[in-house]
């Protein structure tokens, strides 16, 4: 770590960089009060022995990736260790803080051990640990994410206000995300699996059935100003088929629709075409750089 990034301030102490393993080497962990406790540093665990964290937001985690990672882990081996505490309710076992992405990996990889630095926190403390490792790292889909912070509120009675300074996020940002927790769970899918933004289900939201509005943005691949068009019109007594929310050109054939939802379905992505008389083109919207690389995977796959 440079002088720099030891001048800045942090809410988590010396940050989450330090908590995810960038530790002293005299093997003192900062808390989130920024104090220090003592950890023990064992140089391998047995992977048998490690368990993920209960309280872990983050239920989805890329396959691709994880393969990627696994085979650099097999090149080079387990650069930086994982946090662990002891398992309050199995003893000898241990629970991960952070780092879980990497243990998986280390499964994959063969690997029997991983290098672990063992400490002593409580239940608060590895929650709200694992919602910031994941929040800054942008890890969480949004609906992961608003979960997250409805489980501190929740179970501990944290504040909004709190929330943002712990996470590093605005209030009004903590308050939108929590507002997707208002959607159906058939509705929360589309979101957690990257089909549509947290924008389009916001959008969503002020229309009389988001569910059926968000099914068709998704199948229809719609803009977050399509939705909020077809939010408005069936607020003031129309549908969300009404033909102002429809940008030019948007009318299609059965057929074509019909092509979008399988397309989308096999990709896990929404798919849009537009066609015309000189030709047209196919969209096919991602969420971020991993999904992107899917796509570009599968598209120059060997057949």
């Amino acid at each position: 770590m440079t002088d720099d990034a030891k001048s800045k301030p942090s809410r988590l102490g010396r940050g989450l960089s330090a908590l995810m393993g960038e530790i002293d080497a005299v093997g003192a962990v900062p808390t989130t009060e920024g104090k220090t406790a003592p950890a023990t540093v064992s140089n391998e665990i047995d992977l048998d022995l490690i368990r993920r964290n209960p309280a872990q937001p983050r239920r989805t985690f890329d396959e691709v990736a994880l393969n990627e990672l696994a085979e650099s882990l097999k090149a080079k081996g387990v650069l930086q260790a994982i946090l662990v505490r002891p398992d309050p309710k199995d003893r000898g076992k241990f629970q991960i803080i952070a780092g879980e992405r990497r243990w998986r990996a280390a499964k994959i990889a063969g690997l029997k051990s991983i290098p672990a630095l063992v400490r002593e926190i409580d239940e608060l403390e590895l929650l709200e640990i694992g919602i910031i490792e994941n929040v800054q790292r942008a890890d969480l889909n949004p609906i992961e994410e608003a979960e997250a912070y409805e489980a501190l509120i929740k179970r501990f009675g944290r504040t909004q206000d709190s929330l943002a300074q712990s996470v590093g996020k605005s209030r009004v940002h903590i308050a939108n995300t929590l507002r997707l927790l208002q959607l159906p769970e058939s509705a929360r899918a589309y979101v957690r699996d990257g089909k549509l933004s947290a924008g389009h289900a916001r959008a969503a939201l002020g229309a009389p059935d988001p569910e059926a509005l968000i099914r068709m943005a998704a199948e229809k691949g719609l803009s977050v100003r399509d939705v909020e068009s077809r939010a408005k019109d069936a607020r003031e007594g129309g549908t969300i088929e009404t033909k102002s929310a429809k940008s030019p050109g948007a009318e299609k054939d059965v057929d074509t629709e019909a092509l979008e939802a399988d397309l989308t379905r096999t990709l896990g992505l929404a798919v849009d075409i537009r066609h015309g008389k000189d030709g047209g083109e196919l969209r096919i919207r991602y969420r971020d750089l991993e999904q992107l690389d899917d796509v570009c995977r599968r598209l120059t796959a060997k057949r």
